[in-house]
């Protein structure tokens, strides 16, 4: 039943398989952390790229990840032919840049790559081409980009899964909270500047 599931965060097609490797940039936000459960539940191998020990030991010890890679203070194309040897067979995208080139020399053949974001040049004035061209030639990758509300009419069918989860204990979130309205724009640049654990709230 799971696998008609698109569950809001996977394109269509690009479904994590078991026994898969699955590698997730900003892991440690809501989408990413998210992302990482998904895959361990459907039985991936999963490595987190996020930028703190703290980070780390989250996705780790609380989430389940099987690796992670700080890419603040680690070689992530070293990182990950330790971790990886096997390759990298689904590459969910929140950050594009230079980090998702280096995972992308990773990919096996026929590998997806859902692209959800690119916070690494949200801050440029103008947008950098990226070297991924060579590499989804080479292995002859399928990279979709895709925006949640594809699946509006299936929204419920996916929240509905995810509280199921979430009552089995399979499924965790986080959330920094950061008090007082006034507070907006400090949390939002703290949020693009990967400050934060999970979902990035204000409460008023």
């Amino acid at each position: 039943m799971l696998k008609k599931y698109s569950l809001l965060w996977f394109p269509r097609n690009m479904y994590p398989r078991a026994g898969e490797t699955v590698v997730v940039t900003a892991a440690a936000g809501a989408t990413g952390s998210h992302v990482g459960q998904i895959a361990k539940i459907k039985g991936c191998k999963v490595i987190g790229i996020a930028g703190s020990d703290e980070k780390g030991k989250w996705l780790v010890d609380e989430l389940g990840f099987d690796h992670f890679i700080d890419y603040k203070t680690a070689d992530v194309d070293k990182a990950l032919t330790d971790v990886a040897p096997e390759g990298v067979d689904c590459y969910f995208d929140n950050v594009g840049g230079e980090i998702s080139s280096t995972i992308l020399r990773h990919m096996n053949h026929f590998g997806r790559i859902s692209i959800c974001g690119a916070i690494s040049g949200y801050n440029e004035d103008e947008v950098q081409a990226s070297t991924v061209q060579w590499s989804a030639i080479a292995n002859e990758l399928k990279m979709e980009g895709f925006v949640v509300t594809r699946w509006i009419d299936r929204w419920n069918e996916g929240i509905q899964q995810n509280i199921k989860w979430i009552k089995e204990g399979k499924l965790k979130y986080k959330e920094t909270v950061t008090e007082g309205f006034e507070n907006v724009f400090t949390a939002f640049i703290d949020m693009l500047k990967g400050r934060n654990i999970g979902k990035a709230i204000v409460k008023v």
